[in-house]
């Protein structure tokens, strides 16, 4: 009896249509013809069926007997030595079969794959690219390429084969020319057309625009959203990168995440990944901009909890997983204006980043030499020495080359006198905070020191991005961070670029013959999450501060930040909330917050209605459970519920505190 993966394998060769060239040629390879290509790039539009086409390629490759290695572009990191370790057999077992979906958003490996992985390829060894975007001209043309390489760029059905394709999918009859007529060509317009049978075509359409064909499929594909928590659901999936059970529990801990996880995993545009579920990058662009001209609060609103559960994450995420957490991150404003570069992949430019190496350390002092100067080198050297942590080296993708160095100094309360006495940008950061909101004992300041990129010297690229990313993910996670500063030459410049995101302090340091412009932002005054928002929208946010200065928000990250370090008097002392109204008076105020905090969340529970969140509280920050999974053992609630509660929770704390912040113990 044939296997589920053998049934479901023919079931997808019959429902095939098409492509008969990229078959044909590619059954030649699999059959070891000298003649046969040993490299296919496939390329086309979303929807034009180039998934469809690899997984066929894929069940006749397997169903030969090869060993097949199967990557999906959209989730492969920045250094080519991660795609050489997830690609490993391709290089070391004969006749592997290597299969790279969504290759556009990999794109930049695409020089490095020609020059350097593909040609160590193991003998008998096939590799199928599939992507957006056309190869780069010069490996078509190479004479060295051209007799190992097939290129098929991917166009829409003819009418007999959308005509197969619908019949094949069981589509009425009596239906077929109207959803011709509206589809044309496209396969993914065809197949959801299809998915959708009967509903939605109570009316003669005509072919228009692919969005438009999207939309209405959709609509007519989900049909009537069962409940508002299905709609929920489509607003967080139509955002989320990729969206698992576990992230359905967290943004919307109060409905029941498996039942919708189900839903929408049986909705015919959503693919899944290791990740959880991905909507077809055509599908998702259409269903997003569906629910924005809907309900665009709603869609606000779903973005902002997204935010907040990413940077929960970004908090408490181990090493290895934050970058992956920060891509997921700034995924959510892909197409805002000021994030746009932090998220778009340049097919000439793109690098990746390592710690620095000791070997490394010649290259990066002639480049600061050459850039900035020999007075600027030595600092480079001094820092080198104190923090080699502190710098990140930049290597071309393509080549390996290394192009580029930063270095984000990390620099505890008080001030060394020798940095003072050495770096004159140093020192005019410090100079700064003392003018303007001293930092206290157990703080520091993170200063991006140098950012040095001869071929680009500080205007916007790829290392600029990276760099500032990976500051912004520090700044989420560090404790006691009280500023973050940043340093460019071109002051004036970056002056404008920064607006409304980063304070120009008015500083400027002379290194040798250069000056520097210092923009700072204040972490205890604006926490990241407001920053980010300000980064995003290049707006102030307004909003009403309390009797130190401090806003409404800011306040309330303080409250959650201070809860898990409840129970570790030495980190509860250096918590932001320290320097709160409510203890500005006390002689043991560190002591004296942690038995406020204690008796407001018991409060809660004078409130019958709040007693469950009192029990939240206490389990999740009192009781010494070491996760909140094992908080919500102990009291025997499901962790969605729990979730729940405590949420509810600690906004209930918040406004108890804010309340004795602005008027006192008696209100």
């Amino acid at each position: 009896m044939a296997s589920v993966g053998e049934r479901l394998s023919s079931a997808r060769a019959r429902a095939f249509i098409g492509r008969e060239e990229e078959v044909g040629r590619f059954d030649e390879a699999l059959a070891g013809d000298p003649h046969a290509p040993f490299a296919f790039y496939l390329f086309g539009p979303g929807g034009i069926g180039k998934s469809a086409l690899l997984r066929c390629l894929a069940d006749r490759a397997r169903a030969a007997g090869r060993p097949l290695l199967e990557v999906d572009g959209r989730f492969v990191g920045r250094d080519p030595a991660d795609f050489e370790r997830t690609a490993g057999p391709f290089l070391e077992v004969p006749g592997t079969v290597l299969f790279v979906d969504s290759f556009e958003h990999c794109q930049w490996l695409e020089s490095w794959l020609w020059q350097r992985f593909l040609p160590r390829a193991a003998d008998g060894a096939l590799v199928v690219l599939a992507g957006r975007l056309a190869p780069q001209p010069q490996w078509t043309a190479d004479p060295a390429w051209a007799g190992v390489l097939h290129v098929g760029e991917l166009g829409p059905f003819s009418e007999e084969q959308a005509r197969s394709l619908l019949a094949a999918a069981q589509l009425m009859p009596e239906l077929r020319d109207r959803v011709l007529r509206f589809a044309g060509g496209n396969p993914l317009a065809l197949s959801l057309a299809a998915a959708a049978g009967s509903t939605g075509w109570s009316r003669e359409e005509i072919w228009s625009p692919s969005a438009d064909v999207l939309r209405t499929l959709l609509a007519g594909l989900i049909g009537e959203v069962p409940t508002a928590a299905h709609r929920r659901a489509l607003e967080l999936v139509a955002q989320a990168h990729s969206t698992s059970e576990e992230l359905l529990t967290a943004v919307l801990p109060e409905e029941d995440a498996h039942l919708l996880f189900d839903w929408l995993r049986d909705l015919p545009f959503m693919e899944s990944t290791h990740r959880g579920l991905h909507p077809h990058d055509a599908a998702r662009e259409t269903l997003a901009a569906d629910l924005r001209w809907r309900a665009p609060n709603a869609f606000v609103a779903m973005r902002q909890r997204l935010m907040e559960e990413y940077l929960r994450l970004l908090r408490e995420a181990p090493e290895e997983r934050v970058w992956t957490v920060t891509d997921e991150l700034f995924y959510l404003f892909r197409e805002v204006e000021t994030l746009a570069r932090l998220r778009t992949w340049s097919r000439e430019d793109e690098v990746h980043d390592s710690p620095l190496r000791p070997d490394d350390l010649d290259v990066v002092l002639r480049m600061a030499e050459e850039t900035e100067g020999p007075a600027s080198a030595d600092l480079v050297r001094y820092w080198a020495q104190r923090q080699p942590e502190a710098f990140s080296v930049y290597r071309l993708v393509s080549t390996g080359r290394t192009v580029a160095f930063t270095a984000r100094l990390v620099l505890p309360a008080p001030a060394d006198p020798q940095d003072l006495a050495t770096d004159p940008v140093v020192a005019a950061a410090w100079e700064h905070t003392d003018a303007t909101a001293p930092v206290s004992p157990g703080e520091h300041i993170g200063v991006s020191r140098f950012s040095v990129y001869p071929e680009r010297y500080q205007v916007p690229s790829r290392v600029i991005d990276l760099s500032s990313s990976r500051a912004q993910a520090e700044s989420a996670r560090a404790r006691g961070r009280a500023y973050g500063f940043a340093v460019y030459q071109d002051a004036e410049a970056w002056a404008a670029r920064v607006k409304g995101t980063l304070g120009d302090t008015g500083a400027r340091p002379r290194v040798g013959e250069h000056t520097y412009g210092v923009f700072a932002v204040d972490w205890r005054r604006v926490p990241v999450e407001d920053w980010l928002r300000l980064f995003i929208s290049a707006t102030e946010v307004p909003a009403r501060p309390g009797p130190t200065g401090v806003s409404r928000t800011a306040f309330d990250q303080a409250v959650r930040e201070a809860l898990p370090y409840w129970r570790d008097p030495g980190a509860f002392a250096t918590c932001a909330l320290m320097r709160s109204r409510m203890v500005a008076d006390s002689t043991d105020p560190a002591e004296e917050l942690r038995a406020l905090l204690r008796q407001a969340v018991d409060d809660l529970a004078r409130d019958p209605r709040g007693v469950r969140a009192r029990d939240a509280l206490t389990a999740g920050y009192f009781s010494g459970a070491p996760t909140q999974e094992a908080a919500a053992r102990r009291l025997g609630l499901p962790y969605g519920t729990y979730r729940r509660h405590l949420r509810q929770g600690l906004d209930q704390l918040c406004e108890a505190l804010w309340q004795r912040e602005l008027y006192g113990p008696h209100h």
